[in-house]
């Protein structure tokens, strides 16, 4: 369908707008048209390069498909040979962009390391739950990987490590991997939802659509810059443009078109800003993952003692309410509590630990932590893609 513009009538402005976008795309259109076109016009896009891929190895089985993604994403070109045309040309058209720029990611990753233990926090706390507020949390509804968000953080978490690995970004390492593999997973979904009754195209637009993406990288990036501040974290000039740069060039191999991949600190909060206007207030499936995602910190922290558990998990709500503020929590129905002194005391507590260790001392317990909450297996990264709509009916993956 056509949608007449809010700022004047008879003017054609967006074609097939997704109903569930018309309320909020018509009042951040009336902020800035342009970014609100662009946000939603994004709604009805997935992946250009990829998707049509998906189509043509729909049909592989499992096994053998994974073994052509594997022989991709590790430069085994006779892995390849026997693969359907149009995977091995993605993979031989995979470039780097003619801004990237390896060196500028010293600093983040510097920086990143000496204090991931807040940059964790608050991924967790607060980006990851803030994400599932779009309608990108249907994805997770209609998949039945609600069931599976222990899992899904630790992945999160191996991503988060690898990207600001020194060197992790670089083609034959695995950030760049993990990176990529994003990018399959999501069209791989994407195929799957597409083909499935439970996907309402007319009223959400594309399934894992690079709106819903563009605006992920956003609040990856810039929102986990300004959360981490929230619970004392502090960077420099240069190491805050360097964080946002590895996380760009991670979006771009995430299969993000640049026509919605933030360029700076000012467009990624633009993004944000008008993204989460456009999008519908969050519903039942949001709720449902949020708390979903926030039960599950004991779990990928291995901590089984229930009062500890209890007193984790008290600790996580506290900090996720502080830094997204009491309007998301509500809406989330995290359990009422204070903000006041919250962060104050975090931060407070944080300086003192920092006061009685050694940097070098914080970096290798960070590392140390990180390497326990994310999924390392002993079988190296694994390739594997979900052969179902539904998490019950797929094979492991």
């Amino acid at each position: 369908m056509a949608i007449q513009s809010p700022g004047g009538p008879g003017e054609l402005v967006v074609e097939g707008l997704p109903s569930a976008y018309v309320d909020g795309y018509a009042r951040a259109r009336a902020i800035d048209p342009e970014a609100a076109d662009n946000y939603v016009r994004h709604a009805t896009i997935g992946d250009a390069a990829l998707d049509p891929v998906m189509e043509d190895v729909s049909s592989l089985p499992p096994d053998e498909l994974h073994g052509f993604i594997a022989a991709g994403l590790e430069q085994h070109s006779e892995g390849l040979r026997d693969a359907p045309e149009s995977l091995r040309e993605f993979f031989l058209n995979l470039e780097d962009p003619p801004w990237l720029d390896h060196e500028s990611f010293r600093p983040g990753v510097r920086s990143f390391h000496a204090q991931v233990d807040l940059m964790l926090a608050a991924f967790v706390t607060g980006v990851l739950v803030e994400g599932f507020s779009t309608l990108i949390a249907k994805s997770f509804r209609i998949t039945g990987r609600v069931a599976a968000t222990t899992r899904r953080l630790k992945q999160n978490n191996r991503q988060l490590m690898e990207i600001f690995y020194p060197g992790g970004l670089l083609r034959e390492n695995d950030g760049w991997k993990t990176s990529v593999r994003v990018r399959i997973v999501h069209a791989r979904v994407r195929h799957l939802l597409a083909n499935s009754d439970e996907w309402d195209h007319e009223a959400w637009g594309t399934p894992v659509s690079a709106a819903n993406l563009g605006l992920a990288i956003s609040v990856f990036s810039k929102r986990l810059l300004d959360y981490t501040m929230l619970l004392g974290g502090r960077f420099t000039a240069e190491e805050h443009a360097s964080i946002l740069s590895v996380w760009r060039y991670a979006g771009y191999l995430m299969g993000i078109p640049e026509t919605l991949l933030y360029t700076d600190g000012a467009s990624a909060d633009k993004i944000y800003k008008i993204g989460f206007m456009c999008e519908p207030r969050p519903d039942a499936d949001s709720v449902a993952m949020a708390n979903a995602l926030i039960s599950s910190i004991p779990n990928v922290a291995n901590i089984s003692d229930p009062a500890e558990k209890e007193k984790v998990l008290a600790l996580a709500y506290r900090l996720s309410r502080a830094v997204l503020g009491n309007e998301l929590a509500d809406i989330y129905q995290y359990p009422q509590s204070s903000r006041i002194g919250t962060l104050f005391l975090f931060r407070m507590k944080q300086q003192i630990l920092r006061f009685f260790k050694a940097d070098s001392t914080i970096r290798a317990g960070n590392f140390d932590q990180m390497l326990q909450i994310a999924a390392y297996e002993d079988a190296g990264l694994s390739y594997k893609l979900p052969s179902h709509a539904k998490q019950a009916l797929s094979n492991p993956w």
